[in-house]
Order: C-alpha cells, then sequence, then structure tokens
C-alpha cells in the first residue's frame, strides 16, 4: 500500500511547524468577516471585479476605452501598457482600480496583523501571480503606505523571486543541511488550481550558503485545468514530468539529490494527506485513501543511487521560504500570496547572530540574545 510508505526518513514531518531555518506560526488561516472570507477580498478575482465595476460608467456611456472585452481576459501585460500609455481615460480606470483593491488589501492585511498568530510581524513579503506585473507592485506599494499611515509598522515587499519560480526555490528550505553538502540541485513541484509546474532547483550552496543563490535550472508546466485530468491521471502526468526532468539533469552531469519538495494547497497533516483546501485540484485530493507523496516514493523509489524521501507543505508556506534568506534582518515576518485565494503563513526566524541555526531549546535564548544584542547596538 502506498499509505504505508515512510516518506520523509530522516527529514521534517510534512506540513512542520518546525523547519531548518524557520518556526512557521501559522498557515493557511481563514478569517472571516460578514461577507465571507476575507481572502476573497484581495485576490485575482476580486481585482477584476473592482476594475470591471469602475469600466460600467463608461461602458454605459458608450465611451469604454476596453470596448467589450470581458475584464477577466484582459492580460496583467495589457493593464500595465495601459497605466503608462496615452489613453488617459483607460489610464484612470486602472488606477482607480488599484487604489481600491490596495484599500481592500489594507483591510485584509490589518486583520491578519491583529491576529494572535500575526502579532510583531515586521515585513510581509507579497507574492502569488498578482505580484508579476506593475499593477500588483502598485497595489502593494499603496497597501504599505495606507498600513504606514494607520500607524502599523511593517514593511510589505514584492517577492523577489518570479512567483514562478518562488514556488520552486522555497522547496530547499523544506530540505535537511545534508543535501546541500551532497548535492547541487533538487526536485521541487508546486501544484495549484490550475498549472502543475515541476523544476529543478540549483542551490547555489558554495557561492552562498544560506541559499541566496538558488535558481530554477529547468521547469515543466502542465496547465491541468485545461485537460481536466482524473486525480490519478494528474499524478500519473506528475510522475512523467519528474522523471523527465530527472533524466535532463543527469544527462547535464547535476548531482541531484534524492529528494522531493512539494507545495500543495490546503492544510497538510504530517503523514502527507490534505486534510483541507485542495477543492480547486483535479478529483478528490482530500480523501483519507489518498497520499501524492506515498504515491510519488512508489513511483519514484530511488534517485541516482539512494532512496526517495519527499516533504510537502502548503503552497503559501513554500512560496514564502523563498525569502528566509533575506529575511535575516527580522524576527518575525509573513507571506501573503494573491492569486485565486490568498495564501497566507507566518514565520519566526531560528537563525543567531551568528548564522548558526538554533535548537529546539534554545529558542527562548535566541530572543534573549537578539535583544542584548539589540540593546548593544543601540548603546553603541
Amino acid at each position: 500500500m502506498a499509505d504505508d510508505v515512510n516518506t520523509t526518513t530522516g527529514i521534517a514531518r510534512h506540513g512542520a511547524a518546525r523547519l531548518p531555518s524557520v518556526e512557521i506560526d501559522s498557515f493557511n488561516i481563514e478569517l472571516k468577516d460578514d461577507e465571507g472570507f476575507l481572502g476573497d477580498r484581495a485576490s485575482k478575482g476580486a481585482f477584476r471585479k473592482i476594475f470591471d465595476h469602475w469600466r460600467k460608467p463608461l461602458r454605459k456611456s458608450g465611451k469604454d476605452p476596453f470596448g467589450d472585452e470581458p475584464s477577466e481576459n484582459i492580460s496583467k501585460k495589457t493593464l500595465d501598457a495601459i497605466l503608462v500609455g496615452d489613453d488617459t481615460e483607460a489610464s484612470a480606470v486602472v488606477h482607480t482600480a488599484i487604489e481600491e483593491f490596495a484599500q481592500e488589501l489594507a483591510y485584509v492585511t490589518r486583520r491578519f496583523l491583529k491576529t494572535k498568530a500575526w502579532a510583531d510581524t515586521e515585513c510581509i513579503v507579497v507574492g502569488g501571480g498578482f505580484r508579476d506585473s506593475r499593477l500588483g507592485e502598485l497595489a502593494i506599494a499603496r497597501t504599505e503606505i495606507i498600513l504606514k499611515d494607520e500607524k502599523f509598522d511593517v514593511d510589505l515587499v514584492p517577492i523577489r523571486h518570479h512567483p514562478d519560480d518562488a514556488g520552486l526555490i522555497g522547496a530547499l528550505h523544506l530540505a535537511p543541511s545534508w543535501i546541500f553538502e551532497a548535492f547541487d540541485s533538487i526536485l521541487a513541484v508546486d501544484i495549484g488550481g490550475t498549472n502543475i509546474r515541476c523544476g529543478v532547483v540549483e542551490t547555489g550552496w558554495k557561492k552562498a550558503p544560506d541559499l541566496s543563490k538558488a535558481s530554477v535550472w529547468k521547469s515543466d508546466l502542465w496547465r491541468h485545468a485545461d485537460d481536466e485530468p482524473t486525480r490519478e491521471g494528474a499524478v500519473k502526468r506528475l510522475v512523467k514530468m519528474l522523471k523527465g526532468l530527472i533524466e535532463k539533469a543527469d544527462a547535464e552531469g547535476l548531482r541531484l539529490a534524492p529528494f522531493i519538495g512539494i507545495a500543495c494547497p490546503g492544510v497538510i497533516n504530517e503523514d502527507g494527506s490534505i486534510e483541507k483546501g485542495a477543492q480547486n485540484l483535479p478529483g478528490n485530493w482530500e480523501s483519507s485513501k489518498f497520499n501524492l507523496p506515498a504515491s510519488l516514493v512508489e513511483a519514484i523509489p530511488m534517485i541516482g543511487e539512494h532512496d526517495t524521501a519527499v516533504l510537502m507543505h502548503n503552497d503559501g508556506v513554500v512560496q514564502g521560504l523563498s525569502e528566509v534568506p533575506f529575511m535575516q534582518e527580522f524576527e518575525h515576518w509573513g507571506v501573503l500570496t494573491i492569486g485565486t485565494g490568498l495564501g497566507n503563513a507566518r514565520f519566526t526566524n531560528r537563525r543567531k547572530d551568528n548564522g548558526k541555526k538554533g535548537g529546539k531549546d534554545d529558542k527562548d535564548d535566541e530572543k534573549g540574545d537578539d535583544k542584548k544584542a539589540s540593546k548593544k547596538k543601540a548603546k553603541a
């Protein structure tokens, strides 16, 4: 039985709250207000609704600069071009939509910051597909200004890597440190409601042990929403993609680790099952009889000369983990991913000032050391 396969020998558990570099204080929080889930107010779909709303006055007067094209079909690239184009009326519509969306994102972010799990958050990284556009960057910057004006002492920054790459690169931070000493790359999988992306991620560990030089060497994308496969069909396609990448990495002479890191929507249980949140994936991924990590180990039992290990975590968490090397000046930080929904995770760094990782028993000592260091710097 695939469910009996141990997929995490010698590494953390699936959906673990404690990873080599960070403690995961919370993820996939589903906050609500009178209108429903808060995430629905700051998603890609929410922006399109706002954009469409501001087209209506012009549409009624026959002056809609976007013609009859449905709002959801107008690409981010087109909207970015309009922002700097000569059509002032069209540009005004987009700018107005950005402002209203920023107000919504500020409201949602404010609610997160007021929760116990997000207390003392110093920086929030914003990722997801919406970030990959000029209008997304403007919305993030405007949201930060709104929050600063309301006396929230928190920075909002766009995720550094392209969102497609971030979801793969973050998988490196699920892996144990011995992998980086013995191998130069890993396999990573980013599963979404529309696409499944697989990649070979080069660690760049020799150049930067903090993994800040990591990059996607090669990736493969399948838009499963177009094919509407069964769950079993989706797994078979995923296995085929991974095997293809293994062959390419071998042909290139890469030292590929026997490790597959997976980013997947929903609440991930430590046995690799999915508790909830996978409703947009093909088939029933929340069934107690389905276990993706075990299925992959069964299909790819070895990579090179070693047994395959698989570790799966929430997709928002994994995308956020790509920022670990760049968040070391903060103790508490979070990630919001604007996509079909609003992914979220809050982290506490486990690294001491000297760059060494702390153990479970010295977490409190780390906080004390950080406070002492801050006082010394203040005196200096």
